[in-house]
């Protein structure tokens, strides 16, 4: 067989619910809770104009840089400056003390990475918590990813000491899916995947404040290759889950990081920058293909940080909580689109030399 037609085993990205609840309280004993799945909710018929997005702004040595002005920024949708509507710059200080403060996220990936090295990851993260005698600087949350069930952490926690006996209470165990071998095994593992995201989005989304999402994981199966062809109507579907995981991600305010938890050990392997020829924006069904929801890509759209060429978990996971440190938050009026999901890409520019900005890569606008 040289071509594979598998859209019946996608299931696209729910679209995240737009009505409120009742938000979690911030627990001092954290608990894991598996959530049952539940029916996605239909896409909303409207969608707000006024963008948010956070900004990390960093100099040739990666330091970030403090002390900018809104006259220093540049917003470019699809290339055309963009009115600013709103600045902030937060520094470490008030990402603290703000209310919601930053959030880190730690999601651990026990489908697309050995049980072996899901173990090493387990002693890893335990160093980060317990770092400072337990006494986190923002609130931690836990997100265990398995075959078996998410266990989604209820509400977050600066006590390090609970969140790392917590972590112990679960056994992640063994990857058990069925077929885990060859192409079928890997669909398996990127349905699964895609499912897991659709949920955290779900359970993120309502909750206010910026959050940085850290998942420890080689990446999901991209799936994409000259023997694998989508039909139109798996192409549509496709499209729809690109569609609704950047809406999610971006409603929520998750900045996603991708930690490859092999390190060195996958340091020659091909799928480190294989994921980059997926990474421009997906502005029809036709041009949508299964890696343009690879992690790492999603990673890169969200403005976050692809971390693939270290075995000190511990000092990756700072890198990434370095962002909350300092940044700006900038706001705008998305464009009126001419069709629905009309992509436009999105970039800021700062007027200094030496200066470089990272944020979301695009979005999608409704008429």
């Amino acid at each position: 067989m040289s071509r594979f037609f598998w859209w019946f085993l996608l299931l696209p990205l729910a679209a995240v619910s737009q009505q409120n609840s009742a938000l979690p309280q911030q627990n001092t004993t954290p608990q894991l809770q598996t959530r049952p799945a539940t029916p996605s909710p239909p896409p909303p018929s409207v969608t707000e104009r006024q963008i948010t997005l956070d900004v990390q702004v960093t100099d040739k040595s990666g330091a970030a840089v403090r002390g900018l002005q809104k006259q220093d920024f540049t917003l470019l949708d699809d290339k055309q400056p963009k009115n600013i509507l709103s600045f902030q710059a937060v520094d470490k200080a008030a990402a603290s003390a703000a209310d919601p403060p930053v959030e880190i996220v730690l999601v651990v990936d026990a489908v697309n990475a050995p049980f072996q090295t899901v173990n090493y990851e387990r002693n890893e993260i335990k160093k980060f918590l317990q770092q400072n005698g337990g006494k986190l600087a923002l609130p931690v949350s836990l997100i265990v990813f398995t075959d078996a069930g998410t266990k989604i952490q209820d509400g977050s926690s600066r006590d390090g000491n609970a969140l790392a006996a917590l972590y112990d209470q679960y056994d992640t165990g063994l990857r058990s899916i069925n077929r885990s071998q060859g192409f079928y095994g890997a669909a398996d593992r990127f349905d699964l995947s895609l499912k897991t995201l659709t949920r955290i989005i779900e359970y993120e989304e309502p909750r206010p404040g910026r959050k940085l999402m850290i998942w420890f994981s080689p990446g999901w199966p991209l799936l994409s290759g000259p023997n694998v062809e989508l039909s139109h109507k798996g192409q549509q579907q496709l499209f729809n889950s690109i569609v609704a995981a950047s809406d999610g991600l971006r409603q929520a305010r998750i900045t996603l990081y991708s930690i490859d938890p092999l390190g060195l050990a996958d340091a020659a392997s091909i799928r480190i920058s294989y994921y980059e020829e997926f990474l421009k924006g997906v502005a029809s069904a036709t041009h949508a293909l299964p890696g343009n929801l690879g992690l790492q890509v999603l990673t890169v759209q969200s403005g976050g940080r692809v971390l693939n060429s270290s075995n000190d978990l511990t000092a990756e996971i700072a890198r990434c909580t370095a962002d909350a440190e300092a940044y700006y938050v900038v706001s705008f009026d998305a464009a009126r689109a001419d069709q629905v999901n009309e992509y436009h890409s999105l970039a800021v520019t700062i007027d200094k030399p030496g200066i470089t900005a990272r944020t979301r890569t695009g979005y999608y606008a409704q008429p």
